[in-house]
């Protein structure tokens, strides 16, 4: 087994001792830091996100694999960061109002950030009021609004509306993601993007941050 899959197989199974020192192993190796994010990292954190899709893993799972990325991506950051892509854009995620739940959130802010993204996280239960803030404060690429519950998921296309109404709807593109959201909900509301997983979710806004800035 190569160490990139040694990695990945270290995140899906929540090895937290084991993690850095493996990260380290690859650097040495001669294994590049994107390298390292994107074979092994990320492969890790995708595997646990789509077996807790499919229930077969449950949520301290899911936050014990987020913890064992977060710390590889510290050991890589450093390099992640002198690369020429420090930062390819912004954007701002929250749980929509009503809404506490912020696992799938957190996953894609994580994800989103070792993508090369700064994320202003506005947490969960967040109304539309404050996106509209942040976006005016911020100037965000893309904005993501999650919601885990069918009962929630009206908050997204109401604050889609708050957006034009405030004249900030142009400004951004609107990701929104959740456990019952669809393709064809977020065509509904007018979203301009929906992604099934954390990892699709940030590789979207990263395409879409480049080509702004191309």
């Amino acid at each position: 087994m190569s160490t990139l899959n040694e990695i990945s197989k270290i995140v899906a199974s929540g090895q937290i001792t084991a993690i850095k020192a493996k990260v380290q192993q690859a650097l040495d190796e001669g294994v590049s830091a994107q390298s390292i994010l994107d074979d092994g990292l990320l492969p890790g954190i995708n595997e646990i996100g789509e077996k807790f899709a499919r229930n077969e893993v449950f949520v301290p799972n899911v936050l014990l694999a987020a913890k064992v990325m977060n710390m590889g991506v510290e050991v890589i950051q450093p390099l992640l960061a002198a690369g020429e892509n420090t930062k390819v854009g912004t954007a701002v995620v929250g749980t929509v109002k009503g809404d506490l739940h912020d696992i799938g959130k957190n996953l894609v802010a994580l994800m989103m950030r070792s993508a090369n993204l700064e994320v202003i996280d506005l947490g969960s239960n967040v109304d539309g009021a404050k996106f509209i803030e942040a976006i005016n404060k911020y100037n965000p690429d893309v904005v993501g609004l999650s919601a885990l519950l069918t009962t929630t998921m009206n908050e997204q296309g109401h604050i889609i509306r708050q957006l034009i109404d405030a004249g900030v709807r142009d400004k951004v593109k609107v990701m929104v993601g959740g456990a019952p959201v669809t393709q064809m909900w977020a065509d509904k509301i007018g979203a301009d993007a929906f992604t099934a997983d954390a990892a699709e979710a940030a590789q979207w806004a990263k395409t879409y941050a480049a080509s702004k800035g191309a």
